[in-house]
């Protein structure tokens, strides 16, 4: 294998790949799939993506993942005759821990594969089946057309496209090209910064070594068979040693080592059982829509054995961005919780991540602080939670809006652990590491005149330095409140529980002005802010409610990004204000644009020209907000549903206290509710039922009960409580609920 520039093996692809496309009698297709004869499969279906135009970018593009190998596919203006296949991996990253994580620890772009057409391409009819996770569809062009059938098998992290050309097109051929194995990121780049060398080039594969040591291959192989074709392509990735040559080789040529059927079948078994998890039916189709979506796209980028999901996930885009790591304070925690209340904890890699790699947490501290008792948290940082050379910073002394990272994101484990109630991850996980992030808190408090504890300069996330940060004073009032909630369940007799508890009772309450709440001491909230740090007492913390604090905030939304308008929905739903709820959400989710900011017609999003996920996942969790809430003890059903919603359905949806929760609304009214413990928590049930009420178990049998409106139900570990009205008989299973209105698939109709 001989080393090229980039240049002449971008110029030799065709040369390149010819020498692996092999011509065998072995199945180069797979069958259709079969149409699912369940509510879930007629969901889905309708859910489908639609292209009836050519997609230009990855604002417009379909995309496909597994955690790990990821694509999308366009075709970029002046190539009129090319399909790329951009292929990426979550994996890929730079190693070079001398210089801070966006850049030494940077994303690398990969690379992308061409279908290059005899004719130009005048027009597409493709369907992103949601149910199999599967692209199909045709490409027609001047010279004539080709249908195909893409998809990444689940297991294997390897990309499958079956292709079938007509005459006029048997010449459409692939290649590669591979990215340039540098940072994307301008911002703070050292003038020693070099990329990583030139690939190497062999017969299917290109191999990108990393100045560190190891590096990844990007493999690709097509076979035929008659006028049918297939392609397998993957990325391995390795460090420091291996550069993945012989597993990206290995992984393609065993896809291909004989029909796809098995593959397939595995494959699309497990996305069946993945989305039947669950259930979420609502009249608004576009919503609905656009939440199964939604689902589709965090079970592409993440995974609970894979990195946690950076700003863009895994889809590096062509041209790249800034934001070339783990963004940790706001874009993971509001991109994870969805995973909870949809019953997808396999989605959830927050928690496993801290379980792997938490010993690296103090390296986020300047390392005069370091004492090993303290964590912290910086970003940007990797997947591994390192972050180079660039640390949270010091309240008072080197304030940055780093320093609530570390407690934010252990708020989404510990709601992941509330959802259900593994013990062990409250014991080696949660506890342990809550408590060294509230000792880096703690070891800053001052005493003041007024003998509360005050917390010298901090900085607001992306506003405003204060002295008392809100943002920072309600983490650690969680924290500690926490920390003895979690002391008392494990039976801990934590040494450092009268500290938390003389925190909770002196911590400077927040400060207020006539319009609520302010950011800090002496500092108000006088211009539009995108992110809700100040409110994060309200949401997601609940705390408490504040109506004036949170008008003051919606008042100004001149610089609000897509995760404004989804948070604001959110809390509206805990002031059970259903209709101004439905208005955030629809402005984000119908594309409107402010401060150059919208959801793109694949319901991605982008800020300016940057490419982000964020967004979108998070306002599929404000239409669970609408559906379920189980805060403070109680869960709610129901909660916030706009009265042109007169119909409703949902399966399985979880809650805190580890129940699943099935329910269904028609007419306007609630008519039952079933909600299974899988923990034997304390059940209290706000069920929002008319009239008087039975309460059953799952065999028929009257249940006891105490109270009216909000109930206690004793519901032992496994059971079933079923609520309905009285004298009714309801049959528990979910529907899809009749729309109340029309709207186009999402895609290019």
């Amino acid at each position: 294998m001989t080393p090229i520039s980039r240049r002449a093996f971008v110029a030799g692809t065709a040369g390149a790949f010819s020498a692996a496309l092999i011509t065998t009698e072995s199945a180069a297709a797979w069958a259709a799939p079969a149409q699912h004869q369940d509510v879930h499969g007629d969901i889905l279906d309708d859910a489908a993506m639609v292209w009836k135009r050519l997609p230009k970018s990855w604002q417009e593009a379909p995309f496909f993942g597994n955690g790990f190998l990821a694509a999308h596919i366009y075709s970029k203006p002046g190539e009129g005759n090319v399909l790329r296949v951009m292929i990426n991996h979550s994996l890929v990253q730079d190693q070079r821990g001398q210089w801070e994580a966006a850049i030494g620890y940077s994303r690398l772009g990969v690379g992308f594969l061409t279908l290059t057409f005899a004719g130009s391409i005048t027009c597409v009819d493709w369907k992103l089946d949601l149910d199999n996770a599967e692209l199909s569809g045709t490409v027609t062009t001047s010279q004539g057309s080709a249908t195909f059938s893409a998809l990444i098998l689940n297991h294997r992290s390897v990309l499958l496209v079956s292709l079938e050309p007509t005459a006029g097109e048997e010449s459409a051929a692939w290649g590669f090209t591979s990215l340039p194995s540098h940072t994307t990121r301008t911002i703070r780049v050292p003038p020693e910064y070099t990329g990583n060398p030139d690939p190497t080039v062999g017969p299917g594969h290109v191999e990108q070594p990393l100045h560190a040591g190891g590096g990844y291959t990007t493999a690709w192989r097509e076979v035929r068979s008659g006028s049918k074709r297939l392609l397998a392509a993957t990325i391995a990735y390795g460090y420091p040693h291996s550069t993945g040559r012989e597993a990206a080789i290995r992984a393609v040529n065993t896809a291909l080592a004989g029909p796809p059927d098995k593959d397939i079948a595995a494959h699309r078994n497990w996305w069946h059982a993945f989305y039947r998890r669950s259930l979420v039916s609502v009249p608004d189709k576009k919503l609905q829509r656009f939440y199964w979506i939604q689902l589709y796209k965090l079970a592409c980028a993440t995974r609970r054995n894979a990195p946690v999901t950076p700003v863009f996930g895994p889809w590096f885009p062509e041209s790249g961005n800034n934001w070339t790591s783990i963004w940790w304070n706001t874009n993971v925690q509001v991109t994870y919780p969805v995973a909870n209340g949809s019953n997808h904890q396999e989605l959830d890699a927050i928690t496993p991540t801290f379980q792997k790699y938490s010993a690296n947490l103090e390296s986020n501290i300047v390392p005069d602080l370091r004492d090993g008792k303290t964590y912290a948290l910086c970003h940007p940082g990797d997947w591994q939670l390192r972050p180079g050379p660039r640390y949270v910073g010091v309240p008072g002394v080197s304030p940055n809006d780093h320093t609530g990272n570390l407690t934010w994101a252990l708020h989404n484990t510990w709601v992941t652990y509330r959802h259900h109630m593994d013990d062990e991850v409250l014991r080696t996980v949660i506890h342990p590491i809550l408590t060294k992030a509230v000792n880096y808190y703690a070891r800053h408090l001052t005493e003041g005149t007024d003998g509360k504890l005050h917390l010298p300069v901090t900085r607001s996330p992306e506003y405003a330095d204060a002295a008392d940060c809100t943002y920072d004073l309600s983490l650690l009032r969680w924290g500690c409140a926490t920390l003895l909630q979690s002391a008392q369940r494990l039976r801990i007799d934590d040494p450092a529980a009268p500290q938390w508890r003389d925190i909770l009772a002196r911590l400077v309450p927040y400060h207020e002005n006539e319009q609520g709440i302010m950011i800090g001491a002496g500092v108000p909230l006088a211009e539009s802010h995108r992110h809700f740090s100040h409110l994060l007492w309200m949401y997601p913390l609940q705390e408490k409610l504040d109506r004036r604090t949170f008008d003051h905030w919606t008042s100004m939304q001149t610089a609000w990004h897509g995760y404004s308008y989804a948070a604001a929905a959110s809390m509206e739903t805990l002031f059970g204000r259903p209709e101004e709820a439905l208005h955030y959400l629809r402005f984000f989710v119908d594309g409107n644009v402010v401060a150059s900011c919208a959801m793109t017609p694949n319901t991605m999003y982008r800020e300016g020209s940057n490419f982000a996920l964020e967004s979108p996942i998070s306002a599929a969790q404000s239409l669970l907000d609408m559906l379920t809430q189980s805060h403070g003890g109680v869960v709610k059903v129901f909660p916030a549903l706009s009265r042109t919603w007169e119909d409703a359905s949902i399966s399985q949806l979880r809650t805190r206290g580890a129940f699943t929760v099935d329910a269904s609304r028609s007419s306007g009214r609630t008519d039952w509710i079933a909600v299974r413990s899988e923990a034997g928590e304390p059940l209290t049930l706000q069920h929002g039922i008319e009239g008087e009420i039975d309460v059953r178990d799952e065999s028929g049998k009257p249940l006891p009960y105490q109270g009216e409106g909000a109930i206690s139900i004793p519901l032992r570990r496994g059971r079933t409580a079923v609520i309905s009205r009285k004298g009714i008989h309801p049959i528990l299973h979910p529907r899809d609920v009749t729309a109340n209105g029309s709207a186009p698939a999402w895609g290019l109709s």
